[in-house]
């Protein structure tokens, strides 16, 4: 496998896990976030050289997807849940690479980057993220039935009316190790919003599981835990708590961001790392947007990993060391919507070519498996 260390962003601020006010400034002002509509093309950079993994290391886990957004697994033998974006369809995934239709979300209104998005899994339920017409939404459905009868229940309403627009949705959700329900919110086209507490656009929310706000978060009576966001992606922790997440920029600097309550990430007063002075906090690494457009993220072990759509690669950061990276699969499978903790100590990337905006290949998209060691 031919993997290249990248070098430190051009400046990087100095992070220690736990005790640091970390992460994030944010972008300047309302353009897409994946790749096409509005220009994501970048000027500059992270001086990034791309490597990639060998062929013969990554297993396709199944093929013949339509736009997928969200995987989910259930349980540890290969079990998954997916979202296909435009087709506002819930699958079930088997460990033999079949599907099966477990539901159709009722009420998505697709369109631009909106449509069926995140999904998340607490106490047997399915959490979903989707645009509906009075806005972007998260909904609570029962799972009736088991392994390979799985049908979407009863609905219901956890949060909505969260700002929509046909780009900058946002749209990943998932539950922290407290428990609590995360979700980003993009500001939908309307940058000064996300400087505004009063409006949900251009943040991470923080919820309990019915959608209330917990006594805890940063700000009495409101779910906003960070503010100042464009439009993450991607959220995930390491096992001390801390908080990561990646976010599109504009159309010069993508950042990986470390979250803490109540931070202002700087959308969009100032794009990329050169807020702290304006009293914003910087992310700790950043990525010219021709190399990243970062969308899913997750954390195994003491690594960020992280899917960059344009980059057409997966980003590997260390948890200790998160001003650095490795890239893998550049230009190998095309765009990379997500990735995951894949059973065996694998992960799984999950490929973006069938949206419009990508250039799809035989049998894309696909979820494609590859051994953790060798990416390391």
């Amino acid at each position: 496998m031919d993997t290249t260390r990248t070098t430190r962003s051009p400046r990087t601020t100095r992070w220690t896990a736990l005790g640091l006010a970390a992460a994030a400034a944010l972008v300047l002002s309302a353009c897409s976030d994946d790749g096409t509509g509005d220009p994501d093309g970048g000027s500059g950079g992270a001086p990034a050289r791309t490597g990639s993994a060998t062929a013969a290391a990554t297993t396709d886990v199944v093929t013949g997807l339509e736009a997928p957004w969200s995987v989910v697994p259930v349980g540890d033998r290969g079990d998954a849940f997916i979202s296909e974006r435009d087709s506002a369809r819930v699958l079930e995934l088997r460990p033999d690479g079949s599907t099966r239709e477990v539901g159709t979300v009722p009420g998505v209104r697709h369109g631009g980057e909106g449509g069926l998005l995140g999904l998340a899994l607490h106490d047997g339920d399915l959490f979903v993220y989707s645009t509906a017409d009075d806005g972007n939404r998260v909904q609570r459905f029962t799972l009736t039935g088991g392994t390979g009868r799985y049908r979407l229940g009863d609905a219901t309403t956890v949060l909505d009316g969260l700002p929509r627009n046909t780009f900058h949705d946002g749209g990943r959700i998932a539950f922290g190790p407290d428990g609590m329900l995360y979700v980003s919110v993009g500001d939908a086209g309307n940058p000064p919003a996300a400087q505004d507490r009063a409006s949900l656009a251009g943040k991470i929310l923080r919820v309990t599981p019915d959608g209330a706000v917990p006594e805890d978060n940063p700000f009495p009576g409101s779910p906003v835990w960070s503010l100042g966001n464009r439009n993450v992606q991607g959220m995930g922790w390491a096992a001390d708590g801390t908080m990561f997440a990646a976010e599109f920029g504009q159309d010069a600097w993508d950042e990986l961001n470390v979250i803490e309550p109540g931070k202002d990430h700087g959308w969009p007063e100032v794009e990329g790392v050169g807020g702290e002075a304006r009293g914003f906090v910087d992310p700790v690494q950043q990525w010219s947007t021709d190399d990243a457009s970062p969308s899913g993220l997750t954390v195994i072990g003491d690594t960020v990993y992280v899917a960059n759509l344009k980059g057409a690669s997966v980003r590997a950061v260390p948890v200790s060391d998160p001003g650095t990276s490795t890239v893998f699969f550049a230009g190998e499978f095309g765009r990379i919507r997500t990735v995951l903790a894949g059973p065996d100590d694998t992960l799984w990337f999950v490929t973006n070519n069938t949206d419009g905006r990508g250039d799809p290949r035989e049998g894309d998209d696909r979820i494609v498996s590859v051994p953790l060691t060798d990416l390391r």
